[in-house]
């Protein structure tokens, strides 16, 4: 095993030549008073921790958008639409609003999305992009709840 060891081999490449797992290798090892270079684990690690933080960040950049989508829509008309009766008719209603349940819901979608964009912040200390991303829905969502506060007319609804 010393030789391998001097040859440069791991603590991996050597159990699998000599036919015995790692943890005797590195159990041998500490009898010799024998090290193993970690540094290409150690990199390995850190890139795949980088890895992983640009994929919550692509995934919060998208969730942010799609939340922002839903709060824009809710600045319009809304079609409401059925199907139905004996002969499965198609009729339609064009709003000039959407209805309070429409906008209750897609508050609180956005409300999850802005909640789960924080502990991404929160995960990630770097992320100064982040964080516009997340005040900007936040200011979506204070908008939305206020259009939510404000009283429904019955005209509003036709």
């Amino acid at each position: 095993m010393k030789k391998l060891h001097a040859a440069g081999l791991s603590a991996n490449a050597i159990a699998k030549k000599l036919g015995v797992s790692q943890s005797t290798v590195s159990r041998w090892a500490k009898q010799d008073g024998l090290r193993f270079d970690r540094t290409r684990t150690a990199e390995a690690v850190a890139a795949h921790t980088i890895d992983l933080a640009a994929a919550r960040t692509r995934l919060a950049e998208k969730m942010a958008a799609r939340a922002e989508q839903l709060l824009d829509s809710l600045d319009g008309e809304y079609l409401v639409y059925s199907f139905g009766g004996r002969d499965n008719t198609y009729s339609e209603h064009l709003l000039k609003k959407p209805p309070v349940e429409v906008v209750r819901n897609a508050v609180t979608t956005a409300g999850i999305t802005f909640d789960k964009l924080t502990r991404i912040v929160e995960k990630d200390p770097d992320v100064s992009g982040a964080q516009s991303v997340v005040q900007s829905l936040e200011a979506g969502i204070l908008a939305a709840a206020e259009a939510l506060r404000q009283p429904e007319t019955s005209a509003d609804s036709e």
